[in-house]
């Protein structure tokens, strides 16, 4: 049964718990169920108690270049050294989601930018660490950018929005929740550049006012969606803007 012709097809659907178990049943099941182009996409929110750092350096050095997707939302326990090793490997990953990964800081946003130029979407929701610096270097180096979440990254001011806009004018989403350090010169940094922006997420960016909003409405035509819930200055005139400026908004 091992010398099946359609079985590597066969393993190419299976999830990686079912992988893993079939590596157990043989040694030629072993090296299929193991074989980096199955592990394209990898979930490991189910197992987030259990993933620490040396997982994912195995986990990168066997997949390689394969894998495309990596979500290690709520693994608490991987930090800046497991994912440096990560992105060594992993030059081809596509989607990225360390939500919740609270160890992780700048460091992990430069190993990023030096080796993960093909990245489109990242999730940093919740990674509290996370300053300017991270920012400017995804402007430098992750220039494919085109969905990044960075709610509740409380450190990041005016600054990092202008370095990150500067390099990834492609974003078309933008998860801007509990930055409450933001003022209505970061949205301008954002009408200036980033004209693909379909989805903007500012709640409770408690220090936007009518401003921002109306330079959002002039640089930002393709805004489908945009969320200012807890933004207590706004007043009709952001209203208005929309209605005149944002046709596509949903």
């Amino acid at each position: 049964f091992d010398s099946v012709p359609f079985l590597p097809r066969i393993f190419s659907f299976l999830d990686i718990v079912t992988l893993c178990r079939c590596a157990q049943v043989s040694k030629a099941w072993n090296i299929l169920a193991l074989d980096g182009s199955n592990w394209q996409r990898i979930d490991l929110f189910n197992f987030q108690t259990d993933i620490e750092g040396r997982v994912i350096e195995n986990i990168s050095k066997r997949c390689g270049g394969f894998l495309r997707q990596l979500s290690l939302r709520g693994c608490l326990g991987v930090g800046d050294s497991a994912l440096k090793t990560f992105a060594q490997n992993c030059r081809n990953i596509e989607q990225l989601n360390l939500n919740g990964c609270t160890k992780i800081t700048d460091s992990t946003c430069y190993s990023l930018s030096k080796f993960c130029s093909k990245l489109k979407h990242l999730d940093l929701t919740s990674c509290v660490s996370i300053t300017n610096s991270s920012l400017k270097g995804l402007s430098e180096g992750c220039r494919n950018l085109e969905h990044l979440n960075l709610s509740w990254c409380d450190q990041i001011t005016k600054d990092g929005i202008e370095a990150l806009v500067k390099g990834c004018s492609g974003l078309k989403a933008l998860f801007l929740r509990g930055c409450t350090q933001l003022e209505d010169e970061a949205l301008k940094h954002i009408q200036n550049h980033c004209h693909e922006l379909g989805i903007l997420n500012l709640q409770s960016c408690t220090q936007i006012s009518d401003e921002g909003i109306v330079k959002i409405c002039r640089g930002c035509h393709r805004l489908q969606s945009l969320c200012v819930s807890g933004c207590s200055n706004l007043t009709d005139a952001s209203l208005t803007a929309l209605g005149l400026n944002c046709p596509r908004l949903k």
